[in-house]
């Protein structure tokens, strides 16, 4: 029971840490205040985007620490990369110290070196503590990650609406803190142990009860940090939005409540042992288990089965087929990693889908001011940083609708046991006409298979919004096309990044998802450099022909469409290619998907 708890104040601790590390989600807040002080142009502005984002293609290094020191060492060494990277930039941009750009450019990619540090220690205490619901676990906490941005917002304004260069500030305090108070749950951990299946099902329903109070969180923040731009609101909505975040701390106690009173408490209305059931015959559930494998055989071959006829022939054909995996789970080393063709569909998908969309968080600064909205900056980047919230909720739909097929499996097994046992009929008789119940399970038995979808799918419909947005932004420059289409862009690479993890523990396996993960990310310091290369050659060029170079504190700036209209085009395009990647990558991973799924649901149900 104690264990039980404590797994869950690990989980609690892991949501703090990743509410007040995603640091990286606030730089457009500051980035054209740190442009003006520096004096640099548009492109070497993007050089330091890429340094912070090239901390990521570290990662490895702290999977390598974590072999050698205590989780907890490895936890404050990210916190002070972060307190000496983004303090040494706020003493920078307040013009207390000058440094040369050689200088910023590394403080920036140390302190994005911490924040690779801070996911790598939330991953591995997610994958220990929640070995069964570990997807869930970790949808669930690298969702909050995506709420950085506002709750700095709030933090900020709370201190002083007017000062931009609080947010390096915060940035470099913050998360210490955190760290601080997640230290007592971390050093507590709890040994591993084998779940029972009821303990895996309770443990999935708290994790849908904490799903539906993040969504109320990611709502708070998102309606209201509008409300925030006076001290005096900011202050009580922060105070809010601190109490949502502490309120799961009461989860423990009703955890260790209800194990208690299972143990203790004997309710006559639920003890099965009596006369009631007294009729049941151990015969019918061998019966009824042969049954449902074999209908469950009939329905896999007549739904899976005509998937697996593809064309051979040809292009299409070749890559469909060509080193396709078969099966989910197995582990992949590093040069079988590269060599496998889904693995570099799966890169590109990443590449053009969720990297695009963290560049385009990245230039959110200059894309509003270059469209007359640099008052409302702050608001955009709220208002992205919270739909990459409800984005990385999202991912954990698979899980859920997985467990609702799991459950459409046992009501179809009441159904049939309570059609051959007489005392099962007089009890359904008294509650709910089996005719009715009938018809109920055969509909759940006929949609269980169609609820059932691979997370290469919605990882491919998830990479849809992106080219709508990129290309809504290059027909229209208004104020409704840039909050939609930033809503879209967060909502999606939100998405991509949450199910990352998921998937490519999945497909490459789980044992080596620390280094396989590392490799995949390593296209966004890649992606970075070069979508904003990119968009930052068509700033300057712009800048420089059309007669609006003006100097604001020795800063070039670009005001219109034309700004960033062309870099929309060529994004939304790319994104495009994204799609196709992720929906190839589909293709050839569905059957492994619906085999495990096939062989998870014989296996719960018998």
């Amino acid at each position: 029971m104690v264990g039980q708890s404590r797994k869950w104040m690990i989980l609690i601790a892991t949501t703090w840490i990743q509410a007040f590390t995603g640091t990286n989600f606030d730089f457009s807040s500051y980035s054209s205040t740190l442009k003006s002080v520096l004096g640099i142009s548009q492109l070497q502005l993007n050089y330091l985007s890429v340094a912070s984002d090239m901390g990521k293609a570290f990662g490895w290094c702290s999977g390598v620490s974590l072999m050698c020191l205590p989780l907890w060492v490895v936890l404050f060494m990210a916190a002070f990369l972060g307190v000496f990277g983004y303090g040494v930039q706020w003493l920078v941009i307040k013009q207390v110290i000058t440094l040369p750009y050689f200088l910023v450019f590394v403080l920036c990619l140390v302190a994005g070196c911490s924040i690779c540090w801070f996911n790598t220690v939330c991953f591995v205490l997610c994958i220990r503590n929640f070995p069964t619901n570990r997807a869930l676990a970790l949808s669930l906490t690298i969702s909050f990650n995506g709420v950085s941005a506002a709750l700095y917002t709030l933090i900020a304004n709370a201190i002083n609406p007017d000062d931009e260069t609080l947010y390096l500030f915060l940035n470099a305090l913050v998360p210490l803190l955190a760290s601080s108070l997640a230290l007592v749950p971390i050093l507590r951990q709890p040994p591993l142990q084998l779940l029972s299946t009821d303990t895996t099902s309770r443990d999935s329903f708290v994790f849908f009860v904490l799903n539906v109070l993040a969504v109320f969180t990611g709502l708070y923040l998102l309606l209201l940090n509008s409300l925030s731009s006076k001290a005096s609101r900011a202050r009580i909505l922060l105070g809010g939005a601190l109490i949502l975040l502490l309120l799961p701390l009461c989860l423990p106690g009703i955890v260790c409540g209800r194990s208690w009173a299972r143990r203790t408490v004997h309710t006559p209305a639920f003890c099965l042992e009596g006369p009631t059931f007294s009729s049941f015959d151990p015969d019918d559930f061998d019966q009824l288990h042969k049954e449902l494998i074999g209908n469950d055989r009939n329905n896999n071959s007549s739904s899976v089965n005509p998937f697996s006829e593809t064309n051979k022939e040809g292009l299409f054909g070749m890559i469909m087929e060509k080193g396709r995996l078969t099966v989910l789970g197995e582990e992949h080393p590093a040069r079988l990693l590269v060599r496998r063709l889904d693995f570099w569909l799966y890169y590109v998908a990443y590449f053009c889908g969720g990297t695009i969309g963290l560049v385009y968080s990245n230039n959110l600064g200059q894309i509003a001011q270059s469209l007359g909205y640099y008052s409302q900056i702050s608001a955009i980047v709220t208002l992205y940083s919270s739909f990459s919230f409800f984005g990385r909720l999202l991912s954990a739909a698979p899980d859920f609708m997985r467990e609702y097929v799991f459950t459409a499996n046992c009501v179809y097994s009441v159904y049939k046991l309570a059609s051959t046992s007489p005392a099962i009929v007089r009890l359904f008789a008294c509650k709910l006409p089996l005719l009715k119940f009938d018809n109920l399970c055969r509909y759940i038995l006929r949609t269980r298979d169609k609820l059932y979808f691979a997370r290469t799918g919605w990882l491919a419909i998830a990479v849809v919004p992106t080219p709508i947005a990129f290309f809504l932004l290059a027909a229209s420059g208004g104020e409704a096309a840039l909050l939609a289409s930033t809503a879209m862009i967060g909502l999606s690479s939100g998405f991509i990044f949450a199910a990352a993890v998921s998937i490519t523990s999945e497909l490459f396996g789980p044992n080596s998802v620390s280094v396989n993960h590392n490799i995949l990310i390593t296209n966004i310091p890649i992606g970075s450099f070069l979508y904003g290369l990119l968009a930052a050659l068509v700033y300057d060029s712009n800048v420089k022909s059309s007669n609006q170079e003006n100097l604001l504190e020795e800063a070039m700036v670009c005001m219109g469409r034309d700004c960033y209209q062309q870099t929309f085009i060529w994004w939304g395009c790319i994104s495009l290619l994204g799609l196709i990647s992720s929906l190839l990558l589909f293709l050839r991973t569905r059957l492994a998907y619906y085999g495990y799924q096939r062989n998870r649901s014989r296996t719960q149900v018998s």
